[in-house]
Order: C-alpha cells, then sequence, then structure tokens
C-alpha cells in the first residue's frame, strides 16, 4: 500500500457559507484537527463565496472483539 492510499483514510465534507471570513473558517478548522485529529484535505472556493472543506484523517485499526484494551 502506498501513503496515498485513500483506504487509509477518512473524509468529512464541511460546506463553510459566504459570510465566513478567513480567520473564522480557520479557527473552525483548527478545532477540529485540535480535537478530532482532522487535517485540511482539499478546498474549493465558490464564486458565490461558498467554501466547500475536505478534510481528512487516518483510518484506526479497530481492536480484536473481546479483547480488554
Amino acid at each position: 500500500m502506498t501513503a496515498t492510499d485513500d483506504r487509509d483514510w477518512e473524509y468529512r465534507p464541511l460546506r463553510l457559507p459566504p459570510g465566513v471570513t478567513r480567520l473564522s473558517a480557520a479557527t473552525q478548522l483548527s478545532i477540529h484537527a485540535e480535537f478530532s485529529g482532522w487535517e485540511l484535505s482539499r478546498v474549493l472556493l465558490y464564486a458565490d463565496g461558498t467554501r466547500q472543506v475536505w478534510l481528512r484523517r487516518r483510518r484506526t485499526t479497530p481492536g480484536l472483539p473481546g479483547l480488554p484494551t
């Protein structure tokens, strides 16, 4: 498997409306990164000012059932 294999990542789309400032968007994305482990994957900025953001994080392998962790 390569480092960029999509099976290694889970994605979360996030839509930011046109009125959201760049600073506010950065703050929201920082919160997602700090507390949930997401990182920025892609951003599309539309003509109306809407931002479509894709966050990603590495998939975690679930533990074996029945084993205490």
